[in-house]
């Protein structure tokens, strides 16, 4: 797999279904100019969080991401746990997107009821499951097309909005606002612009990944921001009532193209959420068979085919995630997003600064700086982000981890 591909997944990762309707929240806080200015400092403050997962991940030729991260600088265990809470998280995510995509698609399928959106559901999980077992390269080709089909409308939309030739006055940035307006706001941004760290997850499938992932990690984190800003502006300008749009990039391209690009963009919805949807069966069972790559072996689930998957990892996901969407909208209820994203950026910091402070893998003390807006960032996710659900949640998988780990062997 190549830097296009690569470059794809990562941005596929982070252009999902929220942006469709991601400018309204953030104006309800930030209105006018002022939404704009949150998406482009939020962008920009995580790009050392970027970097920091690049850093690492060219040091890594092996899938796993942060699992394989805390493996190297805190042994077995710790990396065990970290596996399995972004696996349970990413499942139950997968899950809470395919319901939704399923709900939207079913009654344009004559799928009608509970019933026929769950019989959808599982179809979809299998189709994509399909798509997965066919190999990495078939995987690769089937979200870097989905990638440039969800990326045509948006960029259709700012196309139309940079060809009116006098746009209307829009209200400037709010600067009297209360700090807890702009946390607020940037908090729903950071949400927004998840997905890049995806990226090093399957490193281990990658040609020259220590040039091919921390390009692909930065490049589409700020491709995004790019993307991002263009969109919110065309919002702002075209919609005064934009906190209350219930789907403001459609209607934005409604005022800038017409009704033909309102519904291209309201179609690129569903196209969005099946990117994401190819994207996530790729790369939650990584989580799995990485955790039970190492010292210890568990059930075999690191077996890996000659086209680059992880076999019996993905069928457990398969089964696991089949189950879940047959539950309706119950995966959504217990995502764990906030303290898994904490996980993921807790570890990756820690990781890099105890490696950095040993020197090991060719990295320097000076390393070590991207730790800090890592994990300031990954605190703030769960400090005003994470429910009470979610730590419920969190320790539930914890201690099933737990169990986990003592039925793994170590390896011979």
């Amino acid at each position: 797999m190549g830097p296009i591909q690569l470059l794809a997944l990562g941005v596929n990762g982070i252009v999902g279904v929220g942006i469709f309707f991601a400018p309204a929240g953030v104006a309800a806080r930030m209105p006018g100019m002022g939404a704009v200015l949150v998406f482009l400092l939020t962008g920009l403050a995580l790009v050392p969080v970027a970097l920091a997962f690049g850093v690492l991940g060219r040091r890594f030729d092996s899938d796993g991401g942060p699992v394989v991260f805390a493996r190297a600088a805190f042994g077995e265990r710790a990396a065990f746990l970290v596996g399995w809470v972004a696996y349970v998280s990413a499942f139950l995510s997968t899950s809470a997107v395919i319901v939704g995509l399923s709900q939207s698609v079913a009654p344009s399928l004559g799928l009608e009821g509970p019933v026929g959106q769950r019989v959808l559901a599982s179809a979809l999980v299998t189709a994509f499951a399909g798509i997965v077992a066919s190999g990495i390269r078939v995987s690769a080709r089937a979200w870097t097309a989905l990638t440039a089909l969800k990326l045509l409308p948006l960029a259709a939309l700012l196309v139309a909005f940079a060809s009116v030739t006098a746009p209307p006055s829009m209200a400037p940035p709010t600067v009297g606002m209360a700090d807890s307006a702009w946390l607020r706001a940037g908090l729903a941004v950071m949400f927004a612009y998840q997905g890049f760290e995806v990226v090093p997850v399957i490193a281990g499938q990658v040609r020259s990944s220590a040039r091919t992932v921390p390009l692909a990690t930065v490049g589409s984190l700020l491709g995004a921001v790019l993307l991002y800003v263009g969109l919110v502006w065309a919002c702002v300008a075209a919609l005064p009532n934009l906190a209350t749009s219930t789907a403001p990039l459609a209607e934005a391209a409604g005022v800038w193209g017409g009704a033909a690009l309102s519904r291209v963009v309201t179609a690129g919805t569903s196209v969005s959420a099946l990117g994401i949807c190819v994207g996530m069966m790729v790369t939650t069972p990584r989580y799995l068979s990485a955790l039970a790559s190492g010292g210890r072996t568990l059930f075999g689930l690191d077996e890996m085919s000659a086209r680059g998957v992880p076999v019996r990892a993905l069928a457990v996901t398969w089964v696991v995630v089949v189950f879940f969407v047959n539950l309706g909208n119950l995966p959504e209820l217990f995502a764990l997003s906030s303290i898994a994203v904490l996980m993921q950026y807790g570890v990756t910091a820690a990781s890099l600064a105890w490696l950095s402070w040993r020197r090991e893998r060719g990295l320097r003390p000076v390393h070590a700086l991207l730790a800090v807006p890592t994990l300031g960032f990954g605190v703030t996710l769960v400090a005003f982000g994470a429910s009470a659900r979610e730590a419920a949640t969190t320790s539930i998988a914890v201690v099933a981890g737990l169990v986990l780990l003592g039925l793994s062997r170590p390896r011979a």
